[in-house]
């Protein structure tokens, strides 16, 4: 498949890939080719880079940010903060506007549900990269119903872009502001029962044999956020055992707030606190797509995830977002030695010892 026109204001899942990052940011391009490779992913679109150039390059948003010392940090939230409000408030485009509405329109109807609740995510085009990950830097909406609140959203995750995080980050690794754009997911949210994150090698001791597996009740940003000290499972890739099995207290949840948009957190019920929170059965069904995944990329994956409520046994498990592991990726690279003067002092600099790598 051939990368997307770069003019389209909106695309779907189904129409991009990995070749589509500039056009869709790496949450968008990652979304779509899981789609592509076969595995569940909740349906949606992305309001492409395109569209944020339409709505945003008028405002010149780059201007001044390169200049600042990331370590200056009254400049660097000055900046921000008056460069986040004039985004978040410049009104879309009416044929942009028109454009995201009924891409969530068609959503609504293949749902049957007029105000279908959706995930609206920041989709960088320089995010999800095993050299540069800015997950965690842009903002995420979940549980936002209706066009208007839609549309919202996807403004505020272009202002995102320019929050004091993700500026510092830019500027400490000399990521030029003239090669950014933001791109928009606009997901179906999974009606979670359970949902989490979970690793294709261990993150904390980088052991490729194995697949870690954080897991709460509710939805996964409570796991992701830190709110709850999730369950955990340890899972040979080998064998299927689980190796290792954590069952936490779980005292809060994250739940669709009941008066509309957004979420809430509230206290889990008592009935539920102390027992896992996926069975046996799902973490096999975890670790089987996991293990599709890490093929298909080639490379360890931090994997976003969520089981439905609704959905029967056996068609339950969702995955919401996968990305290069990156903590590990990047202690690899700075394992490879740098060529010695003799084999001799290659072994020696491997052992940790301090011997010169030539006679003085």
């Amino acid at each position: 498949m051939t990368a997307v026109t770069t003019a389209a204001p909106v695309v779907a899942f189904a129409d991009v890939g990995l070749a589509d990052v500039p056009t869709v940011g790496g949450k968008g391009a990652s979304l779509g080719e899981l789609r592509r490779a076969g595995i569940q992913v909740p349906d949606g679109f992305v309001v492409t880079t395109a569209a944020f150039r339409s709505a945003v390059e008028a405002l010149d948003p780059g201007t001044g940010l390169s200049g600042l010392d990331p370590a200056d940090a009254d400049a660097v939230g000055t900046a921000c903060a008056e460069l986040r409000s004039r985004v978040a408030a410049a009104p879309l485009p009416a044929g942009l506007a028109d454009a995201v509405t009924a891409a969530y329109g068609r959503l609504c109807d293949d749902a049957g549900n007029a105000r279908l609740p959706v995930a609206v995510r920041s989709s960088a085009t320089s995010e999800d990269s095993a050299e540069a990950s800015f997950a965690g830097l842009q903002d995420t909406y979940l549980w936002i119903r209706g066009a208007d609140e839609v549309l919202a959203s996807v403004r505020r995750c272009w202002a995102s872009l320019y929050s004091v995080e993700s500026v510092t980050y830019r500027l400490r690794r000399g990521i030029p502001e003239t090669d950014l754009a933001m791109a928009v997911v606009v997901q179906r949210m999974v009606d979670a029962r359970s949902s989490g994150v979970m690793f294709t090698r261990s993150p904390l001791t980088g052991d490729r044999s194995v697949i870690a597996i954080d897991a709460s009740w509710g939805l996964g940003s409570a796991v992701v956020s830190g709110d709850v000290t999730p369950d955990s499972f340890v899972v040979s890739k080998v064998t299927g055992e689980i190796t290792k099995r954590t069952v936490a207290t779980k005292s809060r949840w994250h739940q669709p707030d009941p008066g509309g948009s957004g979420v809430v957190e509230t206290d889990v019920p008592g009935q539920l606190r102390d027992v896992p929170s996926i069975s046996d059965e799902e973490i096999a069904a975890l670790v089987a797509v996991a293990r599709r995944i890490e093929a298909h990329y080639g490379v360890p994956q931090d994997i976003e995830w969520a089981v439905s409520r609704s959905a029967p046994a056996g068609e339950n498990v969702y995955l919401l977002q996968s990305r290069p592991e990156t903590v590990w990726a990047e202690k690899d690279r700075a394992k490879v030695a740098t060529p010695t003067a003799r084999p001799f002092d290659h072994v020696i600099n491997l052992l940790g010892g301090n011997r010169p790598t030539s006679e003085g």
